[in-house]
């Protein structure tokens, strides 16, 4: 079924997301809240800085104009970054139709409320609060989400995506939507543990990026990445996620390519810092925002809350915003007492799945 799509957001994924739901018949809308780069789009048709090479399909419409890019559309995508989705949403919010499907392609979590990007849409747009998810809303809210670096997407080169709801109908939905012959969309009913696995990947990506800085080699970098798994999953099923996610596309997938792919931004941080640069000096380079450093205050908090170990966030916690030494970081969790690889998973407390008297 063809849709009438409006995307907000018009950075990498927004541009990638119109490229290929443009391809698949639908009518895009692209939505930006600076009216300097819509003007610049209109008249390139290419942002140079984060895609260079890669031109918006000509039928896709530009504007800063929230009073009709809504007009008449039948599914909403997501691809603001998440620490500038409540103000966006705010201005929006009110120009939606009702009951429009929301789709997320964003990965992270909102610093001061810890909530992630479907919660933060849910909290702005209202709605009624549930024991699992938080505030949940009047429009269908999904996640789309797994291994996918914009530029290798922009290239036509064969992925493969997770599209994540509460619904399984609305699911299907966004994988009939999305698909096509070089994207293959799954579904998944987890949609906060793909939506925490997209999120907490970039904190661990982001100290995978230090070992390449280092020099630390292969052999650091392999254990890291296992290492890291380990404690975003067990951070997420603490919070209510399945566990098989993370052993799927949307969790190890994803984690793979972030940590191993030199396109990836947040890799690229760990990198630099690694070779010892300080974050200002490294995010002040960048045209495009590193997700996992904002992030990783996120989860280094959830962990505290929610009282699961996670030392190799606790580690890049440390180095981006205590200071402290990325050699001394690195021996620190060498040295860490030893332990059984393998401990069994702790699950949530009153997980409705466990607790079928818990209320909502």
């Amino acid at each position: 079924m063809t849709q009438r799509i409006t995307i907000l957001g018009d950075g990498a994924m927004a541009t990638v997301c119109s490229i290929l739901l443009t391809q698949r018949g639908h009518s895009v809308t692209i939505w930006g809240a600076l009216e300097d780069s819509i003007e610049q789009l209109l008249q390139t048709r290419e942002n140079p800085q984060r895609l260079p090479g890669v031109r918006i399909p000509p039928s896709v419409r530009l504007t800063t104009n929230e009073d009709d890019c809504f007009a008449g559309c039948t599914m909403i995508v997501n691809a603001i970054p998440t620490q500038f989705m409540r103000g966006t949403w705010q201005r929006v919010g009110h120009h939606i139709p009702p009951a429009v499907p929301i789709v997320s392609v964003t990965k992270g979590i909102e610093n001061h409320t810890l909530l992630r990007p479907t919660q933060i849409i849910a909290d702005v747009l209202g709605g009624k609060k549930t024991l699992l998810h938080g505030t949940l809303c009047d429009h269908p809210l999904a996640v789309l989400s797994g291994p996918n670096i914009a530029a290798e997407l922009a290239r036509y080169l064969p992925a493969t995506s997770v599209a994540a709801a509460d619904d399984p109908k609305l699911a299907q939905l966004v994988q009939a939507t999305f698909s096509a012959e070089w994207f293959r969309v799954y579904t998944n009913a987890d949609l906060l543990g793909v939506e925490l696995a997209g999120a907490t990947k970039n904190v661990i990506a982001i100290a995978a990026g230090i070992v390449d800085g280092l020099g630390a080699g292969s052999n650091a970098k392999a254990a890291l990445v296992t290492r890291g798994l380990v404690e975003i999953t067990r951070l997420a099923v603490a919070m209510g996620a399945r566990e098989d996610t993370f052993s799927g596309l949307a969790g190890l997938g994803d984690l793979i390519t972030t940590c191993f792919s030199p396109e990836g931004r947040n890799r690229h941080v760990g990198e630099q810092i690694g070779k010892g640069r300080t974050l200002e000096e490294v995010l002040s380079e960048m045209s495009s925002i590193a997700e996992g450093v904002p992030t990783t205050r996120a989860v280094h908090e959830l962990s505290r809350r929610h009282q699961i170990e996670m030392p190799i966030t606790a580690a890049v916690h440390a180095v981006l915003f205590q200071n402290k030494d990325v050699i001394a970081a690195l021996t620190e969790l060498m040295s860490r007492d030893p332990k059984p690889e393998h401990t069994p998973t702790p699950g949530p407390p009153d997980h409705p799945a466990q607790n079928p008297s818990a209320s909502p």
